[in-house]
């Protein structure tokens, strides 16, 4: 079941109709009263209505009142509310904060209906929940939208979150967040300035990419997967890297001794355990407690188990710290190819956290290429 945030700018777009040149720093109240409409909310029931036939296989998170929770109401949805609002009357610092919250909840995908502040209020949450790799995705509904991070439409934006539900293959890509300085606008000067990247859903299925990349073979495209992974590397970092050919070609990259089979763990791009054990991985992780992990796995070809065959060393206690968000799993286009759809599988011998790590996850496929992709247990597979 896909599990979704959603978080609505309520006042998004207000400005545009009154000739505001966007709703940043206005008086909200005082273009209420002067017949300024809120729109946005209608912008995410378009999108939310043309998904009726999927509600059944969407988990929805969402913000309060008229940021989000008024909406799935109204929608017939239920869904958990996180975190409060501050004000009746919203601001950005409540949809960074609730944006944040909902992340930080473990979203597949957030969603929001907004314009470029939002986008930019987006990105903050996700530098400050340090999720740079949350999947995100924008219902067009503000003034200013020039990021590209948001569908072309609200029924653009059901027809990817279909894809999503449906587990169709849906590349991603990092796209700038950009917004207009709204009193240079007024004044009659467009001065653009970047705010950063979020990662979205890209408009090709990733399916159409692996014929793309079918001319290169698979040692070639292992040796971009681990350049783009070693070029990302900082030496804060825990690095835990796991069994098969392409996470040895990351080590291999590095120029350290490795082992195929077993899991080798770096620091400061130097290795300081090779064939670690669970208890061993469980006491590296108790000695480095301020550092950042990552932990850099791959799936078995064709059958799809990224934890459980051959890598039992990442037991429960270990993954637990690792956390999925932290986990990055490597594999070339013909591997996933010949998945032919079918999800990922964990099977890390406790049954909550398989099912807390169900979802959609982060692959990374070529040169600093990602794509998403379902994740399952083995038993909720085995079921269907």
């Amino acid at each position: 079941m896909l599990t979704i945030g959603l978080v609505i700018n309520p006042y998004a777009g207000i400005g545009g109709p009154m000739a505001l040149k966007g709703s940043d720093n206005i008086d909200i109240e005082a273009v209420l009263s002067s017949g300024g409409q809120c729109l946005s909310s209608q912008r995410a029931a378009i999108t939310l209505s043309a998904l009726r036939d999927q509600y059944s296989s969407i988990r929805w998170l969402t913000a309060p009142s008229i940021m989000g929770e008024i909406l799935l109401n109204t929608c017939g949805l239920s869904a958990e509310v996180i975190g409060e609002l501050s004000h009746h009357l919203t601001t950005a610092e409540d949809t960074e904060r609730l944006a944040g919250e909902l992340i930080e909840a473990g979203v597949d995908l957030l969603l929001f209906a907004g314009g470029d502040g939002t986008a930019r209020n987006v990105v903050n949450a996700c530098n400050a929940s340090r999720q740079k790799q949350q999947l995100v995705l924008g219902i067009p509904a503000g003034v200013k939208m020039h990021s590209g991070v948001y569908a072309v439409s609200p029924q653009a934006a059901s027809e990817v979150l279909r894809l999503l539900v449906n587990n169709d293959v849906v590349s991603t890509c990092l796209q700038e967040v950009r917004d207009i300085d709204e009193e240079a606008l007024r004044e009659g000067k467009l001065n653009s300035r970047y705010y950063g990247e979020l990662l979205v859903p890209n408009d090709q299925r990733y399916v159409q990419q692996v014929k793309n990349t079918g001319r290169q073979n698979e040692e070639e495209i292992q040796l971009e997967i681990a350049a783009g992974i070693v070029d990302d590397m900082d030496h804060e970092t825990l690095y835990i890297v796991g069994c098969g050919t392409t996470p040895k070609a990351i080590m291999d990259e590095l120029d350290l001794p490795n082992s195929l089979l077993g899991v080798d763990v770096v620091l400061g791009r130097e290795l300081i355990s090779m064939d670690a054990t669970a208890p061993q991985l469980e006491a590296l992780l108790e000695q480095y407690p301020h550092h950042p992990v990552v932990l850099l796995i791959t799936a078995i070809g064709g059958q799809g188990h990224i934890i459980g065959r051959g890598n039992q060393q990442l037991n429960a206690a270990v993954l637990r710290r690792v956390t999925k968000a932290q986990t990055l799993v490597l594999i070339t286009p013909s591997k996933l190819a010949e998945l032919e759809h079918r999800p990922l599988l964990m099977d890390s011998g406790d049954t909550e956290l398989d099912s807390e790590w169900a979802g959609l996850i982060t692959v990374h496929t070529g040169y600093r290429q990602t794509a998403v992709y379902p994740i399952n247990s083995s038993e909720s597979d085995s079921t269907k």
